[in-house]
């Protein structure tokens, strides 16, 4: 990542991991609720990744930053879902929160998407700028990773996304089903 200037707010997410749980989500709750589950609404679940990371109201800038595999297209759970035409350089205004500046980042040669999702949450960790970080990685794979780097962030306020919680300190944390479920249109009342 070259020099970027960045908002206070920024999301990091592992866009393959997220599009993987997203569909492991939709494939077990049509079965358990008996209906067709749609596609996560990519601008809903950005603004409920942002509440859950303690986002207030207001005119906020928030810029979300994809980190996708080689050959990776898009996300086939999501809508929008193609990293080129539909993500990378769009925005989108919520009412309450303000303006969410998406981009797509993909692996190169010399970095796999792992590599270069830790690569990211480095260089954001130490960018000064940054006050609210909220990051959703592949906790299964490199949850001691993001853990160590982000128990050395110093005084951001950080919040962590995954399916299950995570040990460690230096951030908080949040269960990220919950906010693709509502970005699915899958309400509690349902499990009555």
């Amino acid at each position: 990542m070259e020099k970027t200037e960045w908002s206070t707010t920024v999301i990091l997410v592992d866009a393959d991991y997220v599009d993987r749980v997203a569909f492991d989500l939709i494939v077990n709750f049509e079965r358990m609720l008996e209906r067709p589950i749609p596609k996560a609404d990519l601008s809903h679940w950005l603004v409920c990744v942002a509440l859950d990371g303690g986002l207030k109201e207001g005119d906020n800038d928030v810029q979300v930053v994809f980190v996708h595999g080689k050959g990776k297209r898009g996300m086939d759970n999501f809508m929008p879902s193609d990293f080129a035409s539909e993500i990378d350089g769009k925005a989108f205004r919520d009412a309450r929160l303000g303006e969410f500046k998406l981009s797509a980042v993909q692996e190169e040669e010399l970095a796999d998407a792992g590599n270069l999702f830790l690569q990211s949450l480095a260089v954001l960790t130490d960018e000064k700028s940054i006050g609210r970080l909220i990051v959703v990685p592949d906790a299964e794979q490199q949850g001691m990773q993001v853990r160590d780097l982000l128990g050395r962030a110093g005084e951001k306020d950080i919040t962590l996304l995954a399916m299950e919680p995570q040990p460690g300190r230096g951030f908080r944390q949040e269960i990220l089903g919950y906010s693709l479920m509502s970005a699915m249109g899958i309400r509690g009342e349902e499990f009555k």
